[in-house]
Protein backbone atom coordinates (compact mmCIF):
# COMPACT_ATOMS: atom_id res chain seq x y z
CA UNK A 1 0.00 0.00 0.00
CA UNK A 2 1.37 3.40 -0.94
CA UNK A 3 2.19 5.90 1.77
CA UNK A 4 -0.10 8.94 1.69
CA UNK A 5 0.58 10.03 5.27
CA UNK A 6 1.78 13.58 4.68
CA UNK A 7 0.86 16.99 6.03
CA UNK A 8 -2.76 17.72 5.23
CA UNK A 9 -3.27 20.34 2.55
CA UNK A 10 -6.27 22.33 1.39
CA UNK A 11 -7.14 21.42 -2.18
CA UNK A 12 -9.78 22.72 -4.58
CA UNK A 13 -11.03 20.26 -7.18
CA UNK A 14 -12.80 21.76 -10.18
CA UNK A 15 -14.86 19.25 -12.15
CA UNK A 16 -16.61 16.45 -10.26
CA UNK A 17 -17.51 14.11 -13.09
CA UNK A 18 -16.66 10.43 -13.14
CA UNK A 19 -12.93 11.19 -12.95
CA UNK A 20 -12.91 14.29 -10.78
CA UNK A 21 -15.22 12.88 -8.12
CA UNK A 22 -13.00 9.81 -7.74
CA UNK A 23 -9.89 11.96 -7.51
CA UNK A 24 -11.51 14.22 -4.92
CA UNK A 25 -12.46 11.23 -2.82
CA UNK A 26 -8.91 9.85 -3.08
CA UNK A 27 -7.64 13.17 -1.75
CA UNK A 28 -10.12 12.97 1.14
CA UNK A 29 -9.00 9.45 2.00
CA UNK A 30 -5.42 10.73 2.17
CA UNK A 31 -6.48 13.22 4.85
CA UNK A 32 -6.59 16.43 2.83
CA UNK A 33 -9.23 19.14 3.12
CA UNK A 34 -11.04 19.13 -0.21
CA UNK A 35 -13.36 21.74 -1.69
CA UNK A 36 -15.34 20.63 -4.75
CA UNK A 37 -16.72 22.80 -7.54
CA UNK A 38 -19.00 21.71 -10.35
CA UNK A 39 -22.08 23.18 -12.09
CA UNK A 40 -23.85 19.89 -11.35
CA UNK A 41 -25.06 20.50 -7.79
CA UNK A 42 -25.65 16.81 -6.89
CA UNK A 43 -21.97 16.11 -7.56
CA UNK A 44 -20.97 18.81 -5.06
CA UNK A 45 -23.49 17.48 -2.55
CA UNK A 46 -22.15 13.94 -2.94
CA UNK A 47 -18.63 15.12 -2.19
CA UNK A 48 -19.88 17.02 0.87
CA UNK A 49 -21.55 13.86 2.17
CA UNK A 50 -18.22 12.06 1.76
CA UNK A 51 -16.46 14.69 3.89
CA UNK A 52 -15.66 17.37 1.35
CA UNK A 53 -16.19 21.08 1.85
CA UNK A 54 -18.23 23.66 -0.02
CA UNK A 55 -17.84 27.41 0.04
CA UNK A 56 -17.84 30.62 -1.93
CA UNK A 57 -14.93 30.43 -4.35
CA UNK A 58 -13.70 33.95 -3.73
CA UNK A 59 -13.77 33.42 0.04
CA UNK A 60 -11.93 30.10 0.14
CA UNK A 61 -9.49 30.26 -2.78
CA UNK A 62 -6.75 31.97 -0.78
CA UNK A 63 -6.59 28.88 1.45
CA UNK A 64 -5.86 26.49 -1.42
CA UNK A 65 -2.43 24.92 -1.50
CA UNK A 66 -3.33 23.06 -4.69
CA UNK A 67 -5.97 23.45 -7.37
CA UNK A 68 -6.82 20.33 -9.39
CA UNK A 69 -8.61 20.92 -12.69
CA UNK A 70 -10.51 17.89 -14.01
CA UNK A 71 -12.54 19.75 -16.62
CA UNK A 72 -13.29 18.76 -20.20
CA UNK A 73 -11.13 20.90 -22.44
CA UNK A 74 -8.85 23.89 -22.93
CA UNK A 75 -11.70 26.43 -22.91
CA UNK A 76 -12.98 25.21 -19.54
CA UNK A 77 -9.42 25.13 -18.18
CA UNK A 78 -8.79 28.73 -19.17
CA UNK A 79 -12.18 29.84 -17.85
CA UNK A 80 -11.63 28.26 -14.43
CA UNK A 81 -8.17 29.79 -14.18
CA UNK A 82 -8.54 33.21 -15.81
CA UNK A 83 -12.23 33.89 -16.50
CA UNK A 84 -14.24 36.62 -14.79
CA UNK A 85 -14.33 34.45 -11.66
CA UNK A 86 -11.04 32.74 -12.42
CA UNK A 87 -9.41 31.19 -9.41
CA UNK A 88 -5.84 32.36 -10.12
CA UNK A 89 -6.64 35.95 -9.16
CA UNK A 90 -7.41 34.82 -5.59
CA UNK A 91 -4.72 32.19 -5.05
CA UNK A 92 -1.83 32.81 -2.70
CA UNK A 93 1.64 33.04 -4.22
CA UNK A 94 3.29 29.60 -4.52
CA UNK A 95 -0.05 27.80 -4.75
CA UNK A 96 0.03 25.08 -7.41
CA UNK A 97 -2.35 24.38 -10.27
CA UNK A 98 -2.59 20.81 -11.54
CA UNK A 99 -4.20 20.82 -14.97
CA UNK A 100 -5.52 17.34 -15.85
CA UNK A 101 -7.56 17.88 -19.03
CA UNK A 102 -6.30 16.72 -22.41
CA UNK A 103 -5.19 19.93 -24.11
CA UNK A 104 -2.73 20.94 -26.85
CA UNK A 105 0.86 21.25 -25.58
CA UNK A 106 1.09 24.90 -26.67
CA UNK A 107 -1.98 25.69 -24.58
CA UNK A 108 -0.37 24.11 -21.52
CA UNK A 109 2.75 26.24 -22.04
CA UNK A 110 0.61 29.37 -22.30
CA UNK A 111 -1.28 28.58 -19.10
CA UNK A 112 1.99 27.95 -17.26
CA UNK A 113 3.38 31.30 -18.37
CA UNK A 114 0.24 33.15 -17.30
CA UNK A 115 0.23 31.45 -13.90
CA UNK A 116 3.91 32.30 -13.40
CA UNK A 117 3.12 36.01 -13.67
CA UNK A 118 1.31 35.75 -10.33
CA UNK A 119 3.86 33.33 -8.81
CA UNK A 120 1.43 30.43 -9.10
CA UNK A 121 3.00 27.09 -10.04
CA UNK A 122 1.53 25.13 -12.95
CA UNK A 123 1.93 21.40 -13.31
CA UNK A 124 0.93 20.03 -16.69
CA UNK A 125 -0.58 16.78 -15.42
CA UNK A 126 -2.97 14.92 -17.74
CA UNK A 127 -4.36 11.67 -16.39
CA UNK A 128 -5.11 8.16 -17.59
CA UNK A 129 -6.79 5.14 -16.04
CA UNK A 130 -10.53 5.69 -16.05
CA UNK A 131 -13.07 6.25 -13.32
CA UNK A 132 -12.31 3.05 -11.40
CA UNK A 133 -8.65 3.93 -10.94
CA UNK A 134 -9.57 7.54 -10.18
CA UNK A 135 -11.71 6.31 -7.30
CA UNK A 136 -8.99 4.00 -5.96
CA UNK A 137 -6.17 6.54 -6.26
CA UNK A 138 -4.37 4.45 -8.87
CA UNK A 139 -4.25 6.76 -11.88
CA UNK A 140 -1.31 7.24 -14.18
CA UNK A 141 -0.31 10.90 -14.42
CA UNK A 142 1.88 12.22 -17.23
CA UNK A 143 3.37 15.32 -15.67
CA UNK A 144 5.78 18.07 -16.60
CA UNK A 145 6.64 21.33 -14.88
CA UNK A 146 9.16 23.03 -12.68
CA UNK A 147 10.79 21.20 -9.76
CA UNK A 148 8.90 23.55 -7.43
CA UNK A 149 5.56 22.59 -9.02
CA UNK A 150 6.35 18.90 -8.61
CA UNK A 151 7.44 19.37 -5.00
CA UNK A 152 4.32 21.29 -4.02
CA UNK A 153 1.97 18.95 -5.89
CA UNK A 154 3.57 15.78 -4.51
CA UNK A 155 1.00 15.11 -1.74
CA UNK A 156 -1.84 15.28 -4.26
CA UNK A 157 0.06 13.19 -6.81
CA UNK A 158 0.71 10.52 -4.18
CA UNK A 159 -2.96 10.43 -3.17
CA UNK A 160 -4.38 10.21 -6.69
CA UNK A 161 -1.85 8.19 -8.68
CA UNK A 162 -0.14 4.83 -8.71
CA UNK A 163 2.27 6.00 -11.40
CA UNK A 164 3.58 9.53 -11.89
CA UNK A 165 5.69 9.96 -14.99
CA UNK A 166 7.95 13.00 -14.57
CA UNK A 167 8.50 14.15 -18.13
CA UNK A 168 10.54 17.31 -17.81
CA UNK A 169 10.86 20.74 -16.30
CA UNK A 170 8.52 22.60 -18.64
CA UNK A 171 4.77 22.42 -19.18
CA UNK A 172 3.72 20.97 -22.51
CA UNK A 173 5.57 17.67 -22.50
CA UNK A 174 2.96 16.04 -20.27
CA UNK A 175 0.20 17.14 -22.62
CA UNK A 176 2.16 15.93 -25.64
CA UNK A 177 2.48 12.48 -24.06
CA UNK A 178 -1.24 12.44 -23.25
CA UNK A 179 -2.04 13.23 -26.88
CA UNK A 180 0.03 10.20 -27.92
CA UNK A 181 -1.92 8.11 -25.42
CA UNK A 182 -5.25 9.41 -26.71
CA UNK A 183 -4.27 8.64 -30.30
CA UNK A 184 -3.80 5.03 -29.29
CA UNK A 185 -6.83 4.94 -27.00
CA UNK A 186 -9.16 6.28 -29.68
CA UNK A 187 -7.78 3.98 -32.36
CA UNK A 188 -8.03 0.96 -30.06
CA UNK A 189 -11.65 1.72 -29.07
CA UNK A 190 -12.65 2.13 -32.71
CA UNK A 191 -10.75 -1.05 -33.63
CA UNK A 192 -12.42 -2.99 -30.81
CA UNK A 193 -15.84 -1.79 -31.95
CA UNK A 194 -15.02 -2.73 -35.54
CA UNK A 195 -13.82 -6.19 -34.54
CA UNK A 196 -16.82 -7.02 -32.35
CA UNK A 197 -19.38 -5.81 -34.87
CA UNK A 198 -17.51 -7.65 -37.64
CA UNK A 199 -17.72 -10.77 -35.50
CA UNK A 200 -21.47 -10.27 -35.04
CA UNK A 201 -21.83 -10.01 -38.82
CA UNK A 202 -20.19 -13.42 -39.07
CA UNK A 203 -22.54 -15.00 -36.55
CA UNK A 204 -20.25 -14.73 -33.52
CA UNK A 205 -21.88 -13.85 -30.20
CA UNK A 206 -20.47 -10.59 -28.85
CA UNK A 207 -19.82 -11.97 -25.36
CA UNK A 208 -18.03 -14.97 -26.80
CA UNK A 209 -15.96 -12.70 -29.02
CA UNK A 210 -14.84 -10.64 -26.03
CA UNK A 211 -14.07 -13.76 -24.00
CA UNK A 212 -11.95 -15.38 -26.70
CA UNK A 213 -10.11 -12.38 -28.15
CA UNK A 214 -9.25 -11.15 -24.64
CA UNK A 215 -7.10 -14.29 -24.34
CA UNK A 216 -5.51 -13.98 -27.78
CA UNK A 217 -2.81 -11.89 -29.42
CA UNK A 218 -5.32 -9.49 -30.95
CA UNK A 219 -6.45 -8.11 -27.61
CA UNK A 220 -5.79 -4.65 -26.19
CA UNK A 221 -6.57 -2.96 -22.88
CA UNK A 222 -9.34 -1.01 -24.59
CA UNK A 223 -10.78 -4.18 -26.15
CA UNK A 224 -10.93 -5.85 -22.74
CA UNK A 225 -12.33 -2.74 -21.04
CA UNK A 226 -14.81 -1.48 -23.64
CA UNK A 227 -15.71 -4.79 -25.28
CA UNK A 228 -18.00 -5.81 -22.38
CA UNK A 229 -19.90 -2.52 -22.75
CA UNK A 230 -20.77 -3.48 -26.33
CA UNK A 231 -21.48 -7.11 -25.44
CA UNK A 232 -23.80 -6.02 -22.61
CA UNK A 233 -25.50 -3.29 -24.63
CA UNK A 234 -24.63 -0.84 -21.83
CA UNK A 235 -23.52 2.58 -23.03
CA UNK A 236 -23.62 4.34 -19.68
CA UNK A 237 -20.88 6.94 -20.17
CA UNK A 238 -17.60 6.44 -18.35
CA UNK A 239 -15.82 8.35 -21.11
CA UNK A 240 -18.06 9.69 -23.84
CA UNK A 241 -17.94 9.68 -27.63
CA UNK A 242 -17.53 13.47 -27.50
CA UNK A 243 -14.31 13.09 -25.52
CA UNK A 244 -12.73 11.31 -28.46
CA UNK A 245 -14.17 13.75 -30.98
CA UNK A 246 -12.22 16.33 -28.99
CA UNK A 247 -9.06 14.34 -28.26
CA UNK A 248 -8.59 12.84 -31.71
CA UNK A 249 -9.39 16.30 -33.04
CA UNK A 250 -6.40 17.60 -31.06
CA UNK A 251 -4.28 14.79 -32.53
CA UNK A 252 -5.44 15.78 -36.01
CA UNK A 253 -4.71 19.47 -35.46
CA UNK A 254 -1.21 18.84 -34.11
CA UNK A 255 -0.42 16.34 -36.86
CA UNK A 256 -1.52 18.81 -39.53
CA UNK A 257 0.56 21.61 -38.01
CA UNK A 258 3.56 19.29 -37.85
CA UNK A 259 2.99 17.98 -41.40
CA UNK A 260 2.76 14.49 -39.89
CA UNK A 261 0.45 12.01 -41.61
CA UNK A 262 -1.71 10.15 -39.09
CA UNK A 263 -4.18 8.25 -41.30
CA UNK A 264 -5.29 5.65 -38.75
CA UNK A 265 -6.06 8.32 -36.16
CA UNK A 266 -7.89 10.36 -38.82
CA UNK A 267 -10.09 7.41 -39.78
CA UNK A 268 -10.91 6.70 -36.14
CA UNK A 269 -11.80 10.37 -35.61
CA UNK A 270 -14.32 10.19 -38.44
CA UNK A 271 -16.01 7.19 -36.82
CA UNK A 272 -16.43 9.09 -33.54
CA UNK A 273 -17.69 12.14 -35.44
CA UNK A 274 -20.21 9.88 -37.18
CA UNK A 275 -21.32 8.43 -33.83
CA UNK A 276 -21.82 11.94 -32.49
CA UNK A 277 -23.74 12.91 -35.60
CA UNK A 278 -26.04 9.94 -35.06
CA UNK A 279 -26.92 11.32 -31.63
CA UNK A 280 -24.62 9.16 -29.51
CA UNK A 281 -22.18 11.88 -28.42
CA UNK A 282 -23.03 11.69 -24.72
CA UNK A 283 -23.00 7.90 -24.61
CA UNK A 284 -20.01 5.80 -23.64
CA UNK A 285 -17.22 5.99 -26.22
CA UNK A 286 -17.84 2.32 -27.03
CA UNK A 287 -21.03 3.54 -28.74
CA UNK A 288 -18.83 4.09 -31.79
CA UNK A 289 -19.83 0.46 -32.43
CA UNK A 290 -23.25 1.76 -33.43
CA UNK A 291 -21.70 3.37 -36.51
CA UNK A 292 -20.41 0.00 -37.69
CA UNK A 293 -23.69 -1.70 -36.85
CA UNK A 294 -25.67 0.90 -38.79
CA UNK A 295 -23.39 0.60 -41.80
CA UNK A 296 -23.64 -3.21 -41.74
CA UNK A 297 -27.39 -3.29 -41.08
CA UNK A 298 -27.01 -5.45 -37.96
CA UNK A 299 -28.31 -5.21 -34.41
CA UNK A 300 -26.05 -4.94 -31.39
CA UNK A 301 -26.77 -6.65 -28.06
CA UNK A 302 -29.67 -5.06 -26.29
CA UNK A 303 -32.01 -5.56 -29.27
CA UNK A 304 -31.44 -2.02 -30.43
CA UNK A 305 -32.21 -0.99 -33.96
CA UNK A 306 -29.18 1.02 -35.05
CA UNK A 307 -30.22 4.08 -36.99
Amino acid sequence: MKDTQQSALTIGVFGLGSMGSGMANSLLKAGHTVYGFDPHVPAVEALSKAGGCAGNLQDVSATFDIVVLVVVNALQTETVLFGDNGVVQWLSPDATVMSCATVPPDFARTMAARCAKTRVNYLDSPISGGSVKAASGDLSIMASGTPEAFARARPALDAMADKVFELGNEAGTGSAMKVVNQLLAGVHIAAAAEAITFGISQGIDAKQCVEVISQCAGTSWMFENRGPHIADGDYTPHSSVEIFVKDLGIVSDIARQSRFAAPIAATSLQQFVAASGMGHGREDDSAVAKVYAHQAGIKLPGNETES
